[in-house]
């Protein structure tokens, strides 16, 4: 498969739409960490293209008191591969998640 080859205006618009779509996902992210949201209503928001393309490893390491090593050893617990992203996660792996973090 052959990279599209793209006029300079669509490809401002593609590197535009990437920033966006960059800012919004560090916007979840800010709101994870500060309390504002919960891993639940972040992982009931799946399907949405923001949330749903964000790798799980990130999202986990904006929780409160997680980090990196403690994202991937609970990532590896649960049996979720370190590049999955939200949207490819399954029933039991979410319902998992939400055992281990919800309170």
């Amino acid at each position: 498969m052959s990279i599209p080859k793209l006029t300079s205006a669509e490809r401002s618009e593609a590197l535009k739409k990437a920033q966006q779509m960059r800012s919004l996902r560090a916007d979840v992210r800010r709101r994870l960490k500060e309390g504002a949201l919960t891993l639940k209503e972040v992982l009931e928001q799946a399907d949405d293209e923001i949330i749903g393309k964000m790798r799980v490893k990130y999202l986990l390491e904006s929780l409160p008191q997680v980090g990196k090593i403690t994202a991937v050893k609970i990532m590896n617990e649960i049996g979720i591969d370190e590049v999955r992203r939200v949207q490819g996660l399954g029933s039991r792996q979410k319902a998992d998640l939400l055992l281990k973090f919800d309170k």
